[in-house]
């Protein structure tokens, strides 16, 4: 049954926040949308207001649109832009950039080979990995291989780079707004994300030509990471599930960005924070000749960071869930379940 899409504005029960509500037949479904800029104004009451919104809706939906971010939008346009152009080269040439053995970590990888856990499909897409660059020295745990670049599209590297610093930096205060909510220091994962194995990817999902056997564009999943900021899509198609098990389609303002909770994050907190279902669905068919593209960050710490879970989010009421494991170990894990690594 098809979406019925509406956009209003209301006030919630707390403060700071709005709602950009969709309807799916009679059901109404809420993405909360929040203001970084409340977090960063200096203001102790906008701040507390932040934290509380944030984490409450991290509680209850999964996800938040997030306004004000720090992410410049020209620069945004300009790599969709670059990411196009790539995207748009012959195959021969995307497959010379398609290294072995970096598990999908780097440069290119070509179409169907990443699929869900738990699904044997390939996902209806293709992708280019930009991983961390150090430049302060640190020796982490991790040897990060270095980046591939592409020669063919001048700006495309530069942009990559200055796109990946900016989620970082946004990231961070997302972070540290997540830290305070749950009773630790402000900047608990300063330190843990600094030079962490984050990944900037830059999606296509090309036009489909023919019926799919038994793929979407992306399965449903649960994202491995900390937290994942989405900038906005070229079409849309995502879609989250709410917690009575319905899928909401998500579309969000163009100045806005997208950020769930990762399952690196919910072992850590003992699912106190939830990773959100999510998956990116065909477009009507009288709409398969649409390419769509997407650019999220997935914002992981350095290898070494334990996420065993945090003593005070073990209770009677939330009994311990998960064994103990480092982030590069459940990477390591999660690579394999989903094909990218052997």
């Amino acid at each position: 049954m098809p979406f019925y899409r509406y956009i209003i504005s209301a006030k919630s029960p707390l403060p700071n926040i709005h709602y950009t509500c969709i309807a799916k037949t009679t059901t109404i479904n809420t993405i909360p949308t929040i203001n970084l800029a409340d977090f960063l104004s200096g203001d102790a009451e906008r701040k507390n207001n932040f934290v509380q919104s944030l984490g409450k809706a991290y509680q209850e939906v999964g996800f938040v649109a997030v306004q004000n971010h720090g992410i410049n939008q020209q620069l945004v346009d300009d790599f969709y832009k670059a990411v196009e152009q790539f995207f748009a080269l012959p195959d021969e040439v995307k497959l010379q950039y398609e290294v072995p053995g970096l598990a999908g970590q780097r440069g290119f990888t070509s179409f169907g080979k990443e699929h869900a856990k738990n699904s044997s499909a390939g996902d209806l897409k293709e992708f280019w990995q930009i991983g961390q660059t150090i430049e302060d020295g640190e020796v982490v745990s991790d040897h990060y291989p270095e980046n591939v670049k592409v020669k063919e599209i001048s700006a495309f590297n530069e942009l990559g780079y200055n796109l990946y610093r900016g989620f970082e930096k946004s990231g961070r205060s997302l972070l540290q707004s997540l830290a305070l909510f749950l009773g630790l220091d402000e900047h608990y994962f300063d330190e843990k994300i600094h030079n962490g194995n984050s990944i900037l990817r830059a999606i296509y999902y090309p036009p489909i030509t023919q019926e799919p056997a038994s793929a979407i564009r992306a399965e449903q999943h649960e994202d491995i990471n900390l937290i994942t900021l989405l900038v906005g899509a070229s079409a849309d198609g995502l879609e989250v599930m709410d917690t009575a098990g319905n899928w909401v389609a998500v579309k969000t303002a163009p100045t806005e960005i997208v950020v769930n909770v990762g399952d690196m994050l919910q072992r850590l907190t003992n699912n106190v924070l939830r990773s959100t279902t999510h998956r990116v669905v065909n477009p009507p068919r009288e709409k398969w000749h649409t390419p769509r593209f997407s650019i999220p960050f997935f914002l992981h710490p350095k290898s070494e960071m334990s996420l065993n879970c945090l003593p005070d989010c073990v209770t009677e009421s939330n009994p311990l869930a998960y064994e103990p494991i480092t982030a590069g170990e459940y990477l390591d894990e999660r690579l394999r379940e989903i094909g990218l690594k052997k």
